[in-house]
């Protein structure tokens, strides 16, 4: 696997040093240099990119206010002299946090980081079952503790979207199952005829779904809101099943 990487950071020596760092790693592919995140930002409205090598003090736009317009696929490895930024960086979800001086070594071990986590995604992504016989699947297979599990549609409550992953609640099981994936991707996976996204972070099973009030469905025991841009859909739903 080879990943794309930008670099932005308003110090020279800095982008040079990094720039060397990528070109000695294999698997890492430069698309980008920026000395400001404001052209960085412009290009990533038309440009993607798996990594970022951000710097945080920067003039204009800093790394934490650039990190909020980045693409969610797109992972944040933050570079920077200040370690008072740690926590702040983990707080905007990012992958790893560099202190200035960096080594090599760090380098090398975030860059890893990185694409343990697009090489985790993709297997998530790739391991959803299809049929292949032009028939309703009734089941798919999660990547989740390191193995492939075999969940049965009909065993699926809701599915809850968490940060960069999916918690999956099942019927008479008391922790959900977590998977590296996006709700998108698993909403275009799962039948349309089951299922139904009811807010940006659930997913529910039509038939599971035990009653209904003012932007609320109970599904079990749990109550879970009918988000503002999804009521339309839903009140189809409604409509059908009245």
């Amino acid at each position: 696997m080879e990943l794309t990487c930008w670099i932005i950071d308003d110090e020279p020596l800095a982008i040079e040093l990094l720039e060397s760092y990528v070109a000695k790693t294999s698997f890492l592919k430069l698309t980008g240099s920026y000395s400001n995140a404001i052209q960085a930002m412009q290009d990533s409205t038309s440009q993607s990119v798996d990594i970022i090598f951000l710097d945080i003090q920067m003039p204009e736009i800093s790394g934490m206010e650039f990190a909020q317009f980045i693409k969610d696929d797109t992972r944040i490895i933050f570079t920077t002299a200040f370690s008072e930024y740690a926590l702040e960086g983990y707080r905007v979800d990012a992958l790893d946090y560099l202190l200035k001086p960096i080594t090599y070594t760090k380098f090398l071990e975030a860059s890893k980081k990185a694409i343990k986590w697009f090489e985790m995604k993709k297997a998530a992504s790739d391991n959803l079952s299809t049929t292949s016989h032009g028939q309703e699947e009734e089941q798919m297979f999660v990547k989740a503790d390191h193995k492939l599990i075999r969940i049965l549609y009909k065993d699926i409550l809701y599915i809850e979207g968490w940060k960069d992953y999916v918690k999956i609640h099942l019927k008479d099981k008391p922790h959900p199952i977590l998977s590296l994936m996006s709700m998108k991707g698993l909403e275009e996976t799962l039948p349309a005829t089951k299922f139904m996204r009811i807010h940006r972070s659930f997913i529910i099973q039509k038939n599971k779904i035990d009653s209904i009030s003012k932007n609320r469905v109970m599904v079990g025991d749990k109550e879970l809101p009918i988000g503002e841009s999804y009521k339309e859909e839903f009140n189809k739903l409604i409509g059908e099943i009245g």
